[in-house]
């Protein structure tokens, strides 16, 4: 699915099952908050963090989908397209970095 086929199905999905978009100050949190859930997975799972006992680090591919819905909602009730912002960002990232990383010996 590309990614302007993923902010068509997020509005046809919140129009359709969420009465309206919540405003963007609550998405904000609401990414803040989904962010943080998939922060305490990789901390436990990849990073020095102990589990407790009811943690469950077996559904990151869940939470990280949880942060792109709440992304593609910010981005649509914003009227952002993500598909040509993000081609747009890769470029600009290329232009800039294209040489910074390879030379850097901490990554070798």
């Amino acid at each position: 699915m590309d990614i302007k086929n993923a902010q068509t199905k997020v509005d046809k999905w919140i129009n359709a099952h969420g009465v309206r978009y919540f405003n963007e100050l609550t998405n904000m949190a609401i990414l803040t908050e989904e962010v943080g859930e998939v922060a305490k997975i990789v901390a436990r799972k990849y990073g020095e963090q102990s589990l407790k006992k009811d943690d469950n680090i077996d559904n990151l591919a869940d939470e990280l989908s949880d942060v792109l819905f709440v992304l593609i909602c910010l981005a649509n009730q914003t009227g952002i397209d993500l598909e040509k912002s993000f081609q747009q960002n890769l470029i600009k990232k290329t232009e800039r970095d294209k040489d910074r990383h390879k030379s850097n010996i901490k990554l070798k």
